[in-house]
Order: C-alpha cells, then sequence, then structure tokens
C-alpha cells in the first residue's frame, strides 16, 4: 500500500497539472518507495534509488529498476519523495540538482507532519519555484533545474558529513548520524566482560557498537555487522576496525535468514516505521537473533524501558533478565 507522500508525489500528474514524462524520457526517482501506481500516460524509463534494504526488495521484485546510488547524469527529470530526516531530504535534492538535465522537471513531495512546507521554503530561496499542489495531508511542488549548479553546493555544504567524536564517519540520514545514540552508549557500558567468539552487531548503523566491542573484547573469533541502511554499512567500514576478521552484510535481518552463527549478538533494535512506534520489528529481530545464535550463546540488547520484550525473550531463550537501565532505556541479556 502506497504511503501519504508518495500518492502527493505523483498527484500533479493525475490532475494534469503537470505532464506525464514521455516514453523516451530517463526519469530519477530518490528516495523511491514501493506501492506506487504510475498516472495514465507515465511511460518514462524510471530509475529509483533507494539504500533501505527492505524497499529496495520490493521494488526490486515488482520490476522496477533501482539502485543504492544515483548512476549516470543527463536525466530528462527526477522525483525526490522527501522524508522525515532534513538533511537527507536536502542532499536528495542537490543530487537531483546535479544529475537532471537544464531546464528538466524536478518535482518534491513529503508529508505535512515530516516537514514539507519547510522544505518547499528552503528551496525557494535558492531556485524559482514553478508551483506546488496539496494533497494527502502533504504537498508537491516543482521546479526547473537550472544550468548553474550553485543550489546544489550550497545545500551539500549544509549537509557535508560528520566526524562524531573524533573518529565515526558519518552523514545525514543515519540514525544518530550527529552523535553517538544514548541508548547505544548505555548497551556498550553495560556488556558483560566476556564478550568473545564470533560476534555478531544486528542493527550496527554506522558502526559504534561493533567499533566498542572490537575495541574492548581481545578474544573475538570474528566480528559481523548486520544493516538494512546501505549508506551506514558503508560509513561502518571505515569506522570498525579489529585484529579479528571483519564482514559488512547490507541485509533486511526480518525477510533474509542469516548464515552465520555466532556466540554473541549485539544489538539496538529500531523500534519505528515512520512515526508510530512498532514493538514488533523489535520482536521479529529478536526471534532473528535467537535462530542466529549457538547453543549457549547470548544475546544483549538495548530497548527503550516501555518496550516489553522479555515475553519475546522468554519464550525464545533458556534465560533472559534486565543488566541495566537508566531513565530511557534498559539492557537486557539473554542466553540461548
Amino acid at each position: 500500500m502506497a504511503s501519504e507522500a508518495l500518492k502527493t508525489l505523483f498527484y500533479p500528474f493525475e490532475t494534469d497539472a503537470l505532464a506525464p514524462s514521455a516514453r523516451d524520457a530517463r526519469v530519477l526517482f530518490l528516495g523511491a518507495e514501493p506501492g506506487f501506481r504510475l498516472p495514465a500516460g507515465f511511460e518514462a524509463e524510471l530509475h529509483c534509488v533507494q539504500g533501505m534494504r527492505p524497499y529496495f526488495r520490493a521494488l526490486e521484485a515488482a520490476g522496477q529498476k533501482v539502485a543504492c546510488r544515483v548512476g549516470g547524469e543527463g536525466y530528462s527529470a527526477a522525483l525526490v519523495l522527501a522524508g522525515r530526516h532534513r538533511g537527507q531530504n536536502e542532499l536528495w535534492i542537490a543530487e537531483a540538482l546535479e544529475k537532471v538535465a537544464p531546464g528538466g522537471l524536478i518535482v518534491v513531495a513529503g508529508s505535512k507532519d515530516d516537514g514539507i512546507a519547510s522544505l518547499r521554503k528552503r528551496i525557494g530561496t535558492l531556485v524559482t519555484l514553478e508551483d506546488a499542489l496539496p494533497k494527502y495531508h502533504g504537498l508537491a511542488f516543482w521546479f526547473r533545474c537550472p544550468a548553474e549548479k550553485d543550489a546544489a553546493q550550497k545545500l551539500r555544504a549544509a549537509n557535508a558529513p560528520v566526524l562524531v567524536d573524533g573518529r565515526f564517519h558519518t552523514a545525514p540520514g543515519m540514525f544518530s548520524h550527529e552523535k553517538i545514540d544514548a541508548g547505544s552508549r548505555l548497551l556498550v557500558d553495560n556488556l558483560p566482560a566476556d564478550v568473545a567468539g564470533r560476534v555478531a552487531d544486528f542493527c550496527a548503523g554506522w558502526g559504534y557498537v561493533a567499533a566498542e566491542v572490537a575495541a574492548r573484547s581481545k578474544s573475538l573469533k570474528a566480528l559481523d555487522l548486520y544493516e538494512a541502511d546501505f549508506e551506514a554499512i558503508e560509513a561502518a567500514k571505515q569506522n570498525v576496525r579489529a585484529e579479528c576478521e571483519v564482514r559488512f552484510f547490507w541485509q533486511d535481518l526480518i525477510a533474509e535468514p542469516v548464515e552465520g552463527r555466532y556466540d554473541w549478538i549485539v544489538m539496538n533494535p529500531p523500534f519505528h516505521q515512520g512515526r508510530a512506534a512498532e514493538p514488533d520489528i523489535g520482536v521479529a529481530l529478536i526471534k532473528a537473533a535467537a535462530k542466529a545464535l549457538k547453543s549457549g550463546g547470548r544475546l544483549a540488547l538495548v530497548a527503550n524501558r516501555q518496550l516489553p520484550y522479555e515475553a519475546t525473550l522468554a519464550a525464545s531463550f533458556s534465560t533472559a533478565g534486565e543488566l541495566a537501565r537508566d531513565n530511557r532505556f534498559k539492557v537486557l541479556l539473554a542466553r540461548r
């Protein structure tokens, strides 16, 4: 089912406010999500860009041409589906400005709850906007790509890569890209001293937890990082160093089985899909961890205090308990 913002993006074409792209056109679709229906007459070759593994796989399964990063240039037009991350939205628009031919159409849409009005205002200070159209509690606006690249350069300069704590490379759009997440820090600070053997970091992000495990645990045989965000796992490749073998997996842990078997798994699972809390995501990840652990293997995870993961741990593990908590998070430890 298409999101409201996704429907908003194609609405100008459905109402004839914009003419559909012709058959011989190449249209870039940044932040593409599955579930969209192309308007009548929209026959252009669509090039979807999506770095989140579940969306990537769904687009691929639907027969769309999809990549993690933009390839090529000289596109006839671009569609930008804006989300919650302001910096990521501005970087996608910068990509569109760089990759679309001068005079080509760029359409941006997003939800009012995610700040599309402020994004429209921001982009309007850099380029001349043609028009806008509200629908589905969202807004679509559009403009023509200028020949000069000044706007793209300003957007990139305002959303430059970040060096967290003087050693971790991150970028806008990644989870907690400006600072070490408080939950991850609580997990690291309360890990047992005997973490050893083959270790995996599920939902590894840009690699903070894995890097700390590698630095503190001297008896590692292997360290594997699993992450659904392509750009985050690419950043982790710069951020994680260990004396043992380190491997990186761009993977949807809920839908794609884990081949390795581990002595330890550490995890800071996400619990949001959009704005709504989705505890089922964490539950599914705990079950995936249980399957990937050896007999006697242990799972250490951090979660928001209110999330009810204890029942799932009790059902999937032989023992489970709480290691630590603060005013926001709890650290749980379970043995297979």
